[in-house]
């Protein structure tokens, strides 16, 4: 089904907010491997530039995913050229959608060390009605018409399904947007709100903006954007090397699924949060292992000791080395789905000056496999 986030979730109304949910065995044991990933990525010594070619990656992949969710249809590489800043033939609004999202990520990224340095000083964080317009506004700039670019909205809308066109999720009435913006930043800010674990806090905004419905368009981006820098500002932005956007565009059923079963529970957020730092302990296990093998593999040393800075395609490679003994330039492609041949081969041979790889044969029948 084709929905905006939070498209298949039943309005709830609330006099107060009050998030409903219970902490249980699954949400424990998530939080527990995601704040295992995090001291060990925040503390593995990575080489400078990898890490920036990390964060660059994750970036974009948060740029297409977050799009691609949403419906647009630019392929990974050609969001990547968008975002590089290159010319790529498609529709101006998937193009465009991909501009803004990438401005979005600048404007968290910006806020979230804001923020972060204030609680390292003990100072208190304050998240503002204005902040989240202001992402609405990059999130919809040449998308929508002026005047409702952060803007709440002051009409009633319902999302249909995308194949029986049946109404599947009507928002709060327009009238109720602001009141309940209003309680959900009041909790959001207050002590109570504050205790509360902080990937708790990102998942609970994520679910309350996308039920609120607050604009005519963006509301799924705008609500994942929210929680991630919720996830920045309060000691969880992780070296800014993950992507959960990915996983949730991956499995979108999955996905719409446990925002949907907040209804089915009458209000109870536990499913949703169950699915939410999953997603999250999934894919910062990932990065953790990575980050780990770079730091401990001799491979990805030279003959001082020091790290080699490898790209993640590259890392990419020598994985798929290392549980086989060949590449052939076939297995290559489908390893490397979204890039060049030619990009391959760039690649390939690098890892052979540096001494990682090195290469058999001289015909179409060539292979490569891991230096001794």
């Amino acid at each position: 089904m084709a929905f905006s986030a939070g498209c298949a979730i039943i309005s709830l109304k609330r006099t107060m907010f009050s998030p409903k949910f219970t902490i249980n065995n699954k949400i424990l044991q998530n939080i527990g491997i995601i704040e295992g990933c995090k001291e060990i990525i925040n503390d593995a010594p990575l080489v400078p530039a990898w890490e920036a070619q990390f964060q660059k990656e994750a970036q974009i992949r948060t740029i297409h995913y977050g799009t691609h969710i949403e419906g647009n249809e630019l392929s990974f590489t050609q969001a990547k050229k968008v975002v590089e800043g290159e010319e790529v033939v498609a529709r101006e609004r998937d193009i465009q959608e991909i501009i803004n999202y990438r401005n979005v990520l600048q404007l968290i990224d910006r806020l979230g060390k804001k923020e972060a340095r204030k609680l390292r000083k003990g100072e208190r964080i304050n998240y503002r009605q204005k902040t989240l317009k202001g992402i609405h506004s990059r999130t919809v700039e040449k998308i929508l018409l002026e005047e409702r670019v952060g803007k709440y909205r002051e009409t009633q809308v319902v999302i249909r399904n995308g194949f029986t066109g049946e109404v599947a999720f009507r928002p709060p009435l327009a009238i109720e947007v602001p009141f309940q913006m209003e309680d959900f930043f009041k909790w959001l800010n207050s002590t109570t709100g504050k205790e509360i674990h902080p990937v708790l806090r990102a998942g609970i905004a994520h679910y309350e903006l996308a039920r609120i419905h607050p604009f005519v368009d963006g509301n799924g981006r705008v609500a994942r954007a929210f929680a991630i820098l919720i996830l920045f500002a309060e000691g969880y932005d992780i070296r800014r090397l993950f992507s959960i956007e990915e996983h949730f565009d991956k499995d979108a059923a999955a996905y719409y699924y446990a925002l949907q079963s907040v209804e089915h529970l009458k209000g109870d957020l536990t499913g949703w949060l169950e699915y939410f730092t999953q997603a999250l302990a999934i894919e910062l296990t990932r990065i953790k292992d990575k980050v780990k093998q770079l730091s401990l593999d001799k491979k990805f040393r030279d003959r001082l000791g020091r790290q080699i800075a490898l790209s993640e395609r590259q890392i990419t490679i020598v994985e798929y080395l290392k549980n086989n003994e060949k590449l052939h330039m076939k297995e290559a492609r489908k390893v490397l789905p979204m890039v060049s041949e030619d990009t391959i081969l760039r690649d390939l041979k690098d890892l052979m000056k540096k001494g990682i790889v090195k290469k058999k044969g001289k015909t179409k029948a060539a292979h490569y496999c891991l230096a001794q």
